[in-house]
């Protein structure tokens, strides 16, 4: 083995250990967390705010910037052009939103919600918070599924952007990624109100896209 391939080995083992630690934690917020803090004694959650919920935060975030960073190695420093095709794509731009959501909309909303700065509306920073939390459980599915599909799925001559720039079924597959991160940061839940919507729509989503990405 060179010593190449041991590093992007490496780098793709550590994408992948940060990387079940940030959407493990995700899962927790809005699967077990979200319901327990709706049912918990006032005495409960006051002390889950304060205690639990920083922590986990912070794994949580961290996870993020650290999933990120080992991918953009993966993807800019120990990658050849040649290999980047338009399942990749998809998954690359489903987790930079993700990660941006985690530390510019989750984060910031979700100190003010529990009270860990000063000022600002604690129920609308919840809000916010909550939805971009649902819109990157919304994500996860299709961005695991386009991650897996790149090697394994994406290396023949129609889904390679060197030899056709990316087919029509990527760009209009981008455009519908793009308007329901817009919802993120101006919309509504809808269907993700609840844990089951927002896994329904998230297998949803993954089928639309990977349609999009077969068929077009």
């Amino acid at each position: 083995m060179e010593i190449r391939d041991l590093i992007v080995f490496l780098f793709r083992w550590a994408h992948l250990l940060f990387g079940i630690a940030w959407i493990g934690l995700l899962y927790y917020f809005n699967f077990v967390q979200g319901g327990y803090f709706k049912k918990a004694s006032p005495e409960a959650l006051s002390d889950a705010k304060a205690k639990l919920a920083p922590s986990a935060l912070w794994w949580f975030r961290w996870g993020a910037m650290m999933t990120f960073l080992t991918g953009v190695v993966l993807l800019v420093g120990l990658q050849h052009g040649s290999l980047i095709n338009d399942y990749i794509v998809i998954g690359v731009v489903l987790g930079i939103l993700m990660f941006l959501n985690v530390w510019l909309v989750i984060w910031p909303n979700q100190k003010i919600a529990l009270g860990l700065v000063e000022g600002g509306d604690g129920p609308q920073a919840a809000a916010k918070a909550l939805l971009a939390s649902r819109t990157n459980t919304l994500f996860s599915a299709p961005m695991a599924y386009c991650m897996l599909a790149s090697p394994h799925l994406g290396y023949q001559g129609d889904h390679l952007l060197v030899a056709n720039g990316g087919g029509t079924g990527m760009w209009v597959a981008l455009a519908l990624v793009a308007a329901l991160e817009v919802n993120a940061l101006a919309g509504k839940q809808g269907p993700m109100t609840t844990v089951q919507g927002v896994i329904v729509s998230s297998l949803v989503l993954t089928a639309v896209l990977v349609g999009l990405l077969v068929a077009l």
